[in-house]
């Protein structure tokens, strides 16, 4: 077993946590990517991999071992991102898109400007997932800019712990104890007067058969973009992630693992994909009007995958 793997075995066995080996990730994958750390001030909240320890384990935190712990920091990048966060508090929207634009090295080469509505109407735009991280970020980007920060993104509303991004986010939850609480967070973030930027399928991209494509588009862009009379404008977006990451995902998929433990690895696949050049393409929009009885929500949600894959 190679160094890595040893690691990561580490961490599944995680002993300090409530429940089996997959609540235990579970809980500790919230905490570490969800969890905001106060430091001195009440406004900046960072990464603190020790803290979290703590607060989840107690006193037995201290018998995890410190490889393990520094293991744990080094993949989630702490330092860097805690530097990173540090030096643009006070930036938020738009602002702190174009800072980690700035931070992560990423370079866009746009195709389909000419695509994107400038008449007035609201749109859904909607994205392959390749990265999970600077997608979502150029993308807020570039559409943010476009239309003067009028953009909004639906995201587990965990993701809201960064402040900086927090004016643009529209926070859904589709567990717990707000589950029942989505469809009224959706309607609302429809009900807005800005832009809806989506990512569909959820995760970010799965290698199946040494293709690297998203998984099964949900319908709840279809739905509602046709009740809210909101045109379809589909984007691709070029890019890939590890080999390592691809491989951990069929893993635990094979091994009837549910919780995303690759999840754990997204920050690392971030700094991987640093000092890059993304292609990203704008296709024409879709009138909503498109989208009839012909089909259901969820077949049009499959043609719609299949457009932007063809783009």
């Amino acid at each position: 077993m190679n160094k890595k793997a040893t690691n990561l075995a580490f961490v599944l066995n995680f002993s300090s946590c409530k429940g089996d080996g997959i609540e235990k990730m579970h809980y500790f994958c919230r905490e570490l990517y969800m969890t905001r750390i106060s430091m001195k001030t009440d406004s900046q909240f960072l990464i603190d991999i020790d803290r979290i320890l703590e607060a989840k384990a107690g006193a037995k935190a201290k018998y995890v071992p410190r490889f393990v712990v520094s293991y744990l920091k080094r993949i989630v990048h702490q330092d860097e991102i805690n530097g990173f966060l540090r030096s643009v508090e006070g930036k938020v929207g738009v602002d702190f898109l174009e800072e980690g634009m700035k931070f992560l090295d990423t370079k866009l080469d746009v195709h389909g400007l000419e695509n994107l509505p400038d008449d007035g109407r609201l749109c859904t735009f909607v994205s392959n997932h390749p990265l999970g991280g600077q997608d979502g970020v150029a993308l807020g980007y570039l559409l943010g800019k476009h239309y003067d920060g009028r953009i909004k993104y639906l995201v587990n509303d965990l993701l809201m712990n960064l402040k900086g991004l927090a004016p643009l986010f529209i926070p859904i939850n589709k567990t717990g104890s707000q589950a029942k609480d989505f469809p009224l967070m959706v309607e609302a973030g429809f009900n807005s007067d800005c832009h809806i930027i989506m990512f569909p399928a959820g995760l970010c991209s799965r290698r199946h058969n040494g293709v690297i494509r998203d998984l099964e588009w949900k319908k709840t862009f279809i739905v509602k973009s046709v009740q809210h009379r909101r045109d379809i404008v589909p984007i691709h977006f070029e890019g890939r992630n590890s080999d390592f990451f691809y491989n951990l995902a069929n893993v635990c998929k094979a091994l009837g693992i549910k919780f995303n433990i690759a999840m754990l690895y997204l920050a690392d696949e971030m700094f991987k994909n640093r000092h890059k050049t993304f292609r990203v393409t704008i296709g024409k929009p879709i009138p909503w009007q498109t989208f009839d009885k012909s089909r259901t929500p969820a077949q049009w949600a499959a043609y719609v995958k299949e457009s932007v894959y063809k783009l």
